[in-house]
């Protein structure tokens, strides 16, 4: 989608000021904005590494007998229709430009800084499966101070301004109210392959009378609430688990006890949605909880640009979602709207304990990893590799921090005790760059202002809204060793 780049009153500015100090014979260290704040309007020069003079680092757990080697692959496209905010529904929920620099976006088509399970579950996808996980990182742009009618970048997409659509988007960002147990993550590891079609529509099922339930209870008086919308409902998911159950027995296989996840409770009005962590601990890993000083967005602009995070945006030239097994056993289930993170937005002011070495190039994805931005020998192209947690403890689907509830396994590719390994989610990122722009480093990650564009606060966010029914298919495909895409 074409269009004439604006040159931004920052880069102008930033240009100005830095051919004035060289025609004065002064060294130039660093551009201020108006309000005095560093700007980061490019990388580093020692941020840029050759990947072919970089020693092979990747180890791989060594497999055990029962790893389960099959993966499950989902088409979400490559964010073609520009769906890009600066909002992080995880780490800052209802904070416009929580983030500071922008996100692209696959799957999920609401998500925004008031996301949460009601709207991600009624909200459309770009995933051909229907997945309406929402999956999101910080874009990558070139910054090579084009002038107008430069290369075409990623356009805004356009504004909401019907009042009737606006009505329609608050109504679906107000929380869910009804709290029911996850079915899913409850099966055992080796569903038989007999019972898989029956399990699959009973899963469609709860959904269902699920979904149906929830709506009714926006509908009914609060006294009227358990005659007419909980206890109906329990019956309802009674009679599918007991169907459940029963499939699973008849291929001669001891059934789990499904009994206890047919009940629902209602929740407090005034604390209906999922705990986000408002009270971020350990100097916010994720995106960082701000003092919410950017309550709104900012003056958006044709490219997208925000403050030190200027240039034209880099579509992926292939986005690649892949989940995959566990070198130690079989996997389970992830529960319905897990939240779960990968690296460290302020690696500067957390340190290293979450950041994640997440570039390569293609052809070197064995062998080097590294948390610099890779210059590639020609005919390989730039890659980021992110490699989410793969550890749930098995009740949570969020934690204060947003880590607590979902960790790696150790070096041996094993969960610590009292966790259970899920699919382990792995995106792959793919850039067409020009080779002439790595070399003179000139391609960056959007990135928190301070971070000044470090390549190792590279990170990402995953929340999980598959319907139950392709996350049976998923851990199925995982288990049984296939390959499968969707």
């Amino acid at each position: 989608m074409a269009f004439h780049r604006r040159k931004s009153t920052i880069w102008l500015t930033a240009a100005a000021a830095a051919m004035a100090l060289v025609a004065g014979g002064a060294a130039v260290v660093a551009i201020s904005s108006s309000d005095g704040a560093a700007l980061a309007d490019g990388a580093d020069k020692s941020q840029f590494v050759d990947i072919t003079k970089v020693k092979p680092n990747v180890k791989k757990p060594k497999a055990e007998n029962d790893a389960t080697t099959g993966t499950f692959t989902v088409d979400c496209g490559r964010n073609e229709n520009g769906h890009f905010n600066p909002d992080n529904f995880i780490a800052q929920p209802g904070v416009r430009n929580g983030a500071e620099h922008l996100h692209d976006y696959v799957g999920n088509l609401s998500t925004d800084a008031d996301s949460n399970n009601k709207s991600l579950q009624a909200a459309g996808t770009t995933c051909k499966n229907g997945d309406k996980s929402a999956y999101f990182w910080p874009v990558v742009r070139i910054n090579d101070g084009a002038d107008e009618g430069g290369e075409a970048g990623e356009q805004a997409p356009p504004k909401k301004d019907d009042k009737a659509q606006q009505d329609k988007d608050k109504a679906d960002k107000a929380a869910a109210r009804l709290d029911c147990p996850d079915v899913a993550s409850a099966l055992p590891e080796d569903v038989p392959d007999k019972a898989q079609a029956e399990i699959g529509r009973e899963l469609e099922n709860i959904e269902k009378v699920t979904a149906e339930a929830e709506k009714k209870l926006e509908q009914t008086k609060a006294q009227d609430v358990n005659n007419a919308v909980v206890g109906p409902v329990k019956d309802k998911r009674a009679a599918i688990l007991d169907r459940m159950m029963l499939a699973i027995s008849r291929q001669n296989k001891q059934a789990p006890d499904l009994n206890p996840l047919a009940a629902c409770k209602v929740k407090d009005q005034n604390n209906a949605g999922v705990d986000n962590g408002d009270e971020n601990s350990d100097n916010a890993q994720a995106e960082g909880l701000e003092d919410k000083k950017n309550q709104n967005n900012p003056e958006e602009n044709a490219n997208n640009e925000l403050e030190g995070n200027e240039g034209e945006i880099q579509r992926p030239e292939v986005v690649d979602l892949q989940f995959r097994g566990s070198p130690t056993g079989k996997v389970v289930a992830m529960p319905k709207f897990l939240r779960v993170l990968y690296g460290d937005a302020k690696v500067t002011a957390n340190g290293n304990k979450n950041a994640k070495d997440s570039w390569t190039c293609t052809g070197f994805e064995d062998k080097v990893l590294i948390n610099k931005y890779p210059i590639c020998p020609q005919g390989s192209k730039v890659k980021r590799i992110h490699d989410f947690p793969s550890c749930w403890d098995g009740k949570n689907i969020d934690s204060a921090n947003h880590r607590d509830h979902i960790v790696f396994p150790d070096q041996n590719g094993k969960c610590k005790q009292g966790f259970k390994a899920v699919p382990q989610l792995r995106i792959s990122l793919t850039y067409n760059i020009p080779r002439n722009i790595q070399q003179e480093g000139k391609y960056a990650v959007d990135s928190f202002p301070e971070e000044e564009h470090n390549p190792f606060s590279d990170h990402d966010d995953f929340a999980n809204v598959m319907s139950q029914q392709i996350m049976n298919r998923l851990v199925n495909c995982v288990n049984t060793g296939k390959k499968c895409r969707e």
